[in-house]
């Protein structure tokens, strides 16, 4: 574990680079181990938040994901098998298709996010909660300038 220290808030682009990638690989590495944990692939975990709180179509869900049609059908179907997604018609267009957890999906879905959220909670346990604050505008900044 690295020593607590004062930033230095004269660091260049390449340090927030540095530390993007690595702050993201911390997350990704929580992430792969809940998915395993529950015996899903990453894409699979992802495919269940994504889902906890909206009924998308497949475009929709593609576009999330970063996934071809293809690869969002075989995604979709491989989790409608476990149980843990549905399709439905959409209520808007008779040939399109929404999908939406099942019960057991939203359980699932569930754990993995209170699972996640302990590991995030043990992550930024030291941050006051100014820190904490801070980081949340600096994530939704992020997150907006990129569209999502």
């Amino acid at each position: 574990m690295t020593q607590n220290r004062e930033p230095d808030l004269t660091e260049g682009p390449q340090n927030t680079l540095d530390a993007l990638a690595q702050l993201s690989f911390l997350i990704q590495g929580a992430l792969s181990r809940v998915a395993a944990e529950h015996d899903l692939s990453l894409p699979q975990v992802r495919l269940l938040g994504i889902l906890r709180d909206r009924r998308p179509g497949m475009l929709e869900l593609a576009r999330h994901l970063g996934l071809d049609k293809s690869s969002m059908t075989g995604l979709v179907s491989r989790a409608e098998k476990r149980g843990l997604v549905e399709r439905l018609p959409s209520p808007h267009d008779g040939r399109g298709v929404l999908v939406g957890l099942t019960p057991l999906g939203r359980q699932l879905s569930s754990r993995c996010t209170d699972e996640m959220e302990q590991h995030v909670a043990a992550l930024t346990a030291g941050l006051t909660p100014v820190e904490h604050a801070l980081l949340r505008i600096v994530a939704a900044k992020l997150l907006d300038a990129a569209g999502q």
